[in-house]
């Protein structure tokens, strides 16, 4: 299990001492300062099942100077959005999840990460 964080976010910190308090075995991937490919960022939305402007965080000055409140939501745009959380990953939802089973979560409630650990047998 791989957990994105931002170890300055609360939530990602809850979701650390989660994982720990189960004695979760999971790697941590701080993607600021290592920033997920467009490849990596596929894979993860395949497993989440989401769409990347479902996990964009659109509050973002990024996002702001982006023009991303105006960009347009289909297929056809899926990798300009994928592009844009690659490049500039403050963008990116957190924590992101992925467990053993394959599937991934946004980890932003306890529940999520519980789920997480469940996925993974820990």
């Amino acid at each position: 299990m791989e957990i994105w964080i931002n170890p300055a976010c609360s939530k990602c910190r809850s979701a650390v001492e989660i994982l720990d308090g189960a004695e979760a075995d999971y790697t941590v991937r701080r993607y600021l300062d290592d920033p997920p490919t467009e490849a990596e960022l596929t894979a993860v939305l395949d497993r989440l099942g989401l769409e990347p402007w479902d996990i964009t965080r659109t509050g973002e000055p990024a996002a702001a100077e982006l023009g991303i409140a105006g960009w347009t939501r289909t297929p056809a745009d899926r990798p300009r959005w994928i592009e844009a959380l690659s490049r500039h990953p403050s963008l990116i939802q957190r924590p992101i999840i992925t467990a053993d089973d394959g599937t991934a979560v946004v980890g932003r409630s306890e529940d999520a990460v519980r789920d997480a650990i469940g996925r993974t047998g820990a």
